[in-house]
């Protein structure tokens, strides 16, 4: 049997609860990749592969449905809900494109992007990401926790990432074999896709309104993500409480010395109650802050030494095959 052609383009779709929105995306993005032409005129080879994270809807049926009109439309159904993070690194282990594109179900990011994308790979980068060219699709609240965030993961981290990109962008198949090899459980990709380097451009595009289902992130998987993120690129939060420790201590020192002179020139003072508190509460309120840090670190230490896979495959729909 004829081994079967590399694709050059694989796009990695991680779905949850998405029955409504896996046929159009289907049609939409089936129908820019058949309009895309190599260098010689001729149609490029692809394949499209949706990662179904512990759907409890017909989401994998409307996969299989797929499958059977397309056989370039594939799947794997995890065994639960692992989480966004998870499902992108289970399509990386099961694509086999030359080139590799997540994207979302929702179309909001426009798949007809993935053309100028590929341009810029030829070109020779090995990353290309979208940027968005604003975020008016956002609540007011959210655009300004995203920027935010931005701000503070490039502060504390020496891996940058690009402001206003998410997970859709190229990566050359270089890229998915380096973040493949990367064995942390703890998974913020992100930040692994700066991780790596290599040659990188942005496309810029504008986000339309989700126009099927509903969101599935709020704003407290959103927060988690935001600590995922901060925690796995950085160390920096369990460094600055070494200084925040010495300022309130050279405070505190100072402050000793204060009381001293005032004994020594206004004799025995009876000590305030109130500033007792203010002392007392603050001190503690650091002390738990910093431990709540310290715990945030070793908890994500305890879930790597324990080397459980990232995911469970259930089920295989179509040719998805397992590189690892």
């Amino acid at each position: 049997m004829d081994p079967q052609p590399i694709p050059l383009i694989s796009v990695i779709v991680p779905v949850k609860d998405e029955e409504d929105a896996v046929q159009p995306f289907v049609t939409r993005v089936g129908n820019v990749l058949e309009a895309l032409r190599d260098p010689q005129g001729l149609p490029v080879l692809w394949e499209m592969l949706f990662v179904d994270d512990g759907s409890s809807d017909a989401t994998l049926a409307a996969i299989m449905a797929a499958n059977r009109t397309d056989p370039r439309v594939v799947g794997i159904s995890l065994s639960r809900n692992f989480g966004k993070e998870a499902a992108l690194s289970a399509g990386l282990d099961h694509v086999r494109g030359q080139t590799v594109v997540p994207i979302d179900v929702d179309l909001q990011d426009p798949p007809e992007v993935i053309g100028a994308m590929l341009d810029e790979w030829r070109l020779g980068h090995e990353v290309v990401f979208g940027v968005r060219r604003n975020r008016m699709t956002d609540s007011l609240p959210k655009r300004l926790t995203a920027d935010l965030y931005y701000r503070a993961h490039n502060w504390l981290s020496e891996d940058k990432i690009p402001e206003h990109a998410g997970d859709f962008r190229l990566l050359d198949r270089k890229v998915v074999d380096v973040i493949r090899a990367m064995p942390e459980r703890n998974r913020f990709m992100k930040g692994l896709f700066a991780w790596g380097g290599f040659r990188q451009a942005a496309v810029e595009y504008d986000r339309a309104e989700r126009a099927v289902g509903r969101t599935k992130f709020n704003y407290l998987k959103l927060w988690k993500l935001a600590i995922d993120g901060l925690t796995s690129a950085s160390t920096a939060p369990l460094r600055v409480w070494s200084y925040i420790g010495f300022v309130v201590a050279a405070v505190a020192l100072l402050y000793a010395f204060l009381l001293i002179g005032r004994v020594i020139l206004y004799g025995v003072d009876v000590p305030g109650y109130a500033s007792m508190m203010v002392a007392v509460l603050f001190l503690g309120g650091v002390q738990l802050l910093s431990l709540g840090i310290l715990g945030e670190y070793v908890g994500r230490i305890l879930v790597e030494t324990k080397r459980r896979p990232i995911y469970v495959v259930r089920e295989r729909i179509g040719a998805a095959s397992d590189q690892s």
